[in-house]
């Protein structure tokens, strides 16, 4: 394991389904400290990927608190994967080796076919012919309907499990099931693959491409297709385990302010925590969302194009004692471009695949919807003037989180003095 950058630290580690591993929690209630910075990690391999990642994010703040403060910090661990074609730009290979991610290719490597297998166990058969599938890559249209049946295979959520109550970010009963699990397969990969060349969705196949070309847009089927899985736990973990835990930190240590920060799908599960928390808790005093993987509209009483349907976080900003911000950039390809096309409904062919508002992601345009309105900031606004006290709030980072290549873009580009700096302002604990 790494050495950590700050200190009091500690890990704190969930299941799949909310259930707290360790004595994690028996420590954090041990610390002499006044404010405590609770950081959830996105997609990662290991538990050692996310240490380093949790060291290389908190290790400006000590110079940046307040000397009244006694800050402590805590890294949440969670089952999640990362592909490893997906780097953090400055902090090197997913799979913690030295050096930039190798070139994305239509194949799987060793390192994200162990992830799989980790992350989804009984399906070793399933990985194994998806894998052949991305090697080969027929040219028979079948053989895209049989990678869609096993990448789907892998999404669904475990039987009798805890899961699937967390799918959603807005309400899907009259809208109907996501397309990214029930249209058709190969339609879906040729999307992909020109969301990934940045042509639009929608767009006539590349002369002479043929069904090789979408065995790129295959790969990030799956990507996104395991995405939908981790969105489902993210979900479960934060209101079925860090909910509750904020809990009984409130209860055995009723002086001490929480600070939820959140990247990616880590976004979601400290937003979802918010849902978790017991009536009367308030002692979160701040959460900051990094690059967001989950709907713009969570947060609102009202959507634009259902007027009668709210986000699945309504009213919950009004859960913390301070304000809920969101760090977005138009940087972030994985949210510009590929989470549209992955969270649209089956059937819905209204600007299918295009800049359609319903489908954005608050990493890619702040949080929308919310009443009152969340107050939008530059990131020099933010970090020269501070933020509101309370409700949402969304800043545009564009102007430090812009670095990484495809498919992901500027998604994990978090690890900037800036943006600690924005977690200081939010939770008013800064010099």
């Amino acid at each position: 394991m790494p050495d950590m950058s700050v200190e009091p630290y500690q890990d704190i580690s969930f299941g799949k389904d909310g259930d707290l591993d360790g004595v994690g929690p028996d420590r954090l209630l041990k610390l002499d400290v006044t404010d405590l910075v609770m950081f959830a990690h996105g997609w990662n391999n290991s538990p050692a990927t996310a240490a380093r990642l949790h060291s290389a994010f908190f290790a400006p703040f000590p110079s940046l608190v307040s000397p009244q403060v006694r800050l402590g910090y805590a890294g949440i661990g969670w089952p999640s994967m990362r592909f490893t074609d997906e780097p953090v730009p400055g902090f090197g290979r997913p799979d913690g080796s030295a050096g930039p991610a190798g070139p994305a290719g239509p194949g799987l490597d060793p390192a994200t076919l162990a992830a799989l297998g980790e992350l989804f166990p009984g399906h070793t058969a399933a990985v194994a012919r998806l894998t052949g599938l991305l090697e080969e890559r027929p040219e028979a249209p079948e053989a895209f309907a049989e990678f869609g049946r096993l990448v789907r295979r892998l999404a669904r959520a475990p039987a009798g499990g805890l899961e699937d109550c967390f799918t959603d970010d807005l309400p899907q009963d009259e809208q109907g099931p996501p397309a990214l699990l029930y249209e058709d397969a190969l339609t879906l990969c040729q999307n992909f693959a020109r969301a990934l060349e940045g042509a639009e969705p929608g767009a006539p196949p590349a002369v002479g491409g043929g069904t090789r070309t979408a065995w790129r847009g295959a790969k990030e089927l799956l990507r996104q297709t395991t995405y939908y899985a981790m969105k489902r736990r993210a979900g479960a973990v934060g209101e079925l385990g860090l909910g509750p835990l904020l809990g009984r930190l409130a209860r055995g240590r009723p002086g001490m302010r929480v600070h939820l920060v959140g990247h990616s799908q880590g976004a979601r599960l400290v937003a979802f925590a918010l849902r978790g928390l017991p009536d009367g808790v308030r002692s979160v005093k701040s959460v900051t969302l990094l690059q967001g993987a989950f709907s713009h509209y969570a947060f609102a009483p009202s959507l634009p194009h259902a007027a009668q349907n709210s986000g699945a976080l309504r009213a919950m900003e009004h859960r913390v004692d301070g304000p809920v911000v969101a760090c977005y950039s138009r940087h972030d390809s994985a949210l510009g471009a590929i989470y549209p096309l992955a969270s649209r409904l089956a059937g819905d062919d209204r600007n299918a695949g295009g800049p359609d508002p319903r489908w954005w992601a608050a990493g890619h345009s702040g949080l929308q919807g919310a009443a009152p309105p969340s107050v939008r900031l530059t990131l020099e606004e933010a970090l020269t003037r501070g933020v509101p006290r309370a409700g949402c709030v969304s800043v545009d980072t564009a102007s430090v989180v812009r670095r990484g290549g495809p498919p992901a873009g500027a998604h994990s580009d978090i690890c900037h003095r800036e943006l600690a700096r924005v977690v200081v302002a939010a939770g008013r604990i800064g010099r």
